[in-house]
């Protein structure tokens, strides 16, 4: 990969890393919110949900920015970290902060291996 093409990803990657750091001020929709009201009740607890739910996937993808961006420091950028495969470039287009190619992806899935445990410590140490 040449040295225009990562400095690229490592812009798109530091722009989504600013976008999902801003996302957080969505933590107001955590909430509990009291009413005498049974559906009110429901519909704040439904709201919350989703609210956490959102949460739980920006810092999951705020994880995996940052190991992109650990990933080109260290010049392993674009190289699947189970199969040590090159990474097509149209994967990387649509999916910047991917870490494995296509068909490690498509194994990882159908069997719901987590071969993210392998590039984040924190949850290895959990």
């Amino acid at each position: 990969m040449t040295k225009s093409e990562l400095n690229l990803f490592r812009g798109l990657l530091e722009n989504r890393q600013t976008e999902l750091r801003n996302t957080r001020k969505s933590r107001e929709a955590l909430a509990i919110e009291t009413s005498p009201d049974e559906l009110d009740r429901i519909q704040h607890a439904s709201e919350r949900d989703m609210a956490i739910g959102n949460l739980e996937r920006d810092s999951s993808r705020l994880l995996e920015v940052r190991a992109a961006l650990r990933r080109i420091e260290a010049r392993t950028f674009g190289v699947c970290i189970h199969c040590e495969e090159n990474i097509s470039p149209k994967r990387l287009a649509a999916v910047p902060w991917t870490s494995f190619c296509i068909a490690c992806q498509e194994t990882s899935d159908r069997d719901k291996t987590p071969w993210s445990e392998i590039e984040n410590p924190l949850v290895m140490a959990a």
